[in-house]
């Protein structure tokens, strides 16, 4: 388990500033939290390089490139063993589709995935001509999301 960074007003608060902007130039951000640029530029680095930041992303809007169905599936798996679950993991991370794959507890799923696809056309092919052809699989589950009421990237940071 990785081990908690300290975190003061002033780093939250660019954390905050950055989440909501990851495109933010240095001295906006300075300015928006109160401090010089070379200051801002040093602390912004140390949480780099901490970890705490993990990645800088664009995100795209799906619909905006005809991304227009997505669906949360339960997989279950046949055997609950180291290998079985690691080449699932290293085929699914292969796939462009899913956005999210997480092992899950409390559910009839070992897996539960978040896939975007185009419509239920491409849905049937990323099912059929993919997904349940991945070793071990034995029970695909799929829910489809109507709309999104949130939708968030930004961690709390209370």
């Amino acid at each position: 388990m990785s081990e908690l960074i300290k975190l003061d007003r002033i780093d939250k608060h660019v954390l905050r500033e950055m989440q909501q902007n990851g495109r933010i130039s240095n001295l906006d951000l300075a300015d928006k939290v109160g401090l010089s640029p070379t200051p801002c530029s040093r602390r912004v680095k140390r949480l780099e390089e901490s970890g705490l930041i993990d990645k800088h992303v664009t995100l795209l809007n799906p619909a905006a490139l005809g991304l227009n169905l997505t669906a949360m599936i339960g997989i279950s798996m046949d055997r609950h063993t180291p290998d079985r679950f690691e080449n699932f993991e290293r085929a699914i991370s292969e796939l462009p589709e899913v956005l999210e794959c997480l092992v899950v507890t409390g559910q009839a799923a070992d897996f539960l995935l978040k896939v975007v696809v185009r419509d239920m056309q491409h849905y049937e092919q990323f099912l059929l001509g993919q997904l349940t052809k991945l070793e071990g699989v034995t029970g695909v589950h799929s829910s489809f999301v109507l709309r999104e009421v949130v939708k968030k990237t930004e961690l709390p940071l209370n």
